[in-house]
């Protein structure tokens, strides 16, 4: 599984790591953004999931003020991802360039916003915040708090 190829990326030859790196995570990343969006997105946040946000952010506005500002101040492409940190045991916002993602540093992803220009341009053109703004319009917090639960 692409998962697999991740986990084991310095066990894999160099002379093709960083095609499989690129195709692995592309393929692991493009598919949990894709799991984390819904038409019919579920808006509540699921109890344990909310608790989480708020012992580790405050609140859940300051959290998704948060992530946003991560989403709209990421230079060129790539994701912003909410990661249970398994060494500090909470919840982190992180970055990644290319198709780099969290299974790559050890971390559990949860959900996830693409930045490629691929993602929102034919909609939004150079609109990148509308293009955030909407994206929390069809999160699933559903399938978020189901990552959390799994995998926590």
């Amino acid at each position: 599984t692409a998962e697999e190829l991740i986990a084991m990326l310095d066990e894999i030859p160099e002379t093709i790591r960083t095609t499989v790196r690129n195709n692995a995570g592309g393929h692991f990343s493009h598919t949990f953004y894709w799991n984390c969006m819904s038409p019919t997105a579920q808006e509540d946040i699921p109890e344990e999931l909310g608790k989480a946000i708020v012992d580790d952010f405050g609140s859940i506005v300051a959290f998704k003020e948060q992530f946003t500002v991560a989403a709209t101040n990421l230079f060129g492409s790539g994701w912003v991802w909410l990661v249970f940190d398994a060494t500090n045991k909470k919840l982190t916002i992180t970055s990644t360039q290319g198709h780099d993602n969290p299974l790559m540093t050890g971390d559990t992803p949860l959900m996830v916003i693409d930045i490629w220009e691929h993602a929102y341009y034919l909609h939004y053109q150079n609109r990148r915040a509308e293009y955030i703004q909407n994206w929390w319009n069809v999160l699933d917090w559903k399938v978020v708090g189901q990552n959390y639960t799994e995998h926590i």
